[in-house]
């Protein structure tokens, strides 16, 4: 009893989950990330509807500095006038690549909650609205070398940690300290606004040059290219 309830709303934004009318205490973001949308901003923002933290927070903000300046204020907002279009086409690919890469040679799992197989998708699909997010996990048959080479071959996607910007970004997170129990081959994407079918085929060819198995390439006809 008396517990917070603090839920970090990064991924999903507010408009596809408002963690506040499901229960949560306070809302954290990472308004670098989606809401910012272009990778030019530093930038955080803590929400409550609980008027006894309120003060709290305002103090602790006030004393340590994290007061944001008018450039950090102005791309905020810049970010925010194209929240909705920029979402809304992240995630319809993000959707579109995941149904996709799940029956690919090389890719063992896809975790994606818009997935019907995925273990939380009803939970999702209850809480969340317009759609299931464009961060997505992909495990490949491979070791950490070869997933790495994976990342390196890519020419659209972009081998580099972050995520929620306009740009299609990818990582093996086992790389890190900290997250050496991952799968060796497994690659976070955070997908950008970039046409669909450029992302998929530039996947492709990434994992062909790595030595994995994968199809024909779907708007050529053409299996991918050998360098």
């Amino acid at each position: 009893m008396g517990a917070i309830t603090v839920v970090d709303n990064t991924f999903a934004t507010p408009l596809l989950v408002q963690p506040l009318r499901l229960g949560a205490d306070v809302v954290v973001h990472s308004v670098s990330k989606y809401i910012g949308g272009h990778s030019d901003l530093m930038l955080g923002a803590v929400v409550t509807k609980v008027s006894d933290l309120l003060p709290k927070l305002r103090y602790y903000r006030a004393n340590v500095g994290a007061i944001p300046g008018q450039i950090e204020t102005w791309l905020a907002l810049r970010g925010l006038r194209t929240l909705d279009v920029r979402l809304r086409r992240q995630t319809e690919t993000a959707a579109l690549l995941a149904e996709r890469l799940r029956t690919y040679p090389g890719v063992v799992r896809v975790h994606y909650p818009g997935l019907a197989d995925h273990p939380q998708h009803d939970l999702a699909a209850r809480q969340m609205r317009g759609g299931f997010g464009a961060m997505i996990s992909i495990e490949l048959d491979c070791d950490a070398a070869t997933a790495e080479r994976v990342c390196a071959a890519t020419r659209i996607w972009t081998n580099a940690t972050s995520l929620g910007s306009v740009e299609s970004l990818l990582e093996r997170r086992a790389r890190w300290t900290g997250e050496e129990y991952l799968p060796a081959g497994l690659l976070r994407l955070s997908v950008g606004v970039e046409d669909a079918e450029d992302l998929l085929q530039d996947l492709f060819q990434a994992l062909h040059q790595a030595g994995l198995t994968v199809p024909e390439l779907s708007r050529t006809g053409a299996p991918p290219p050998a360098g």
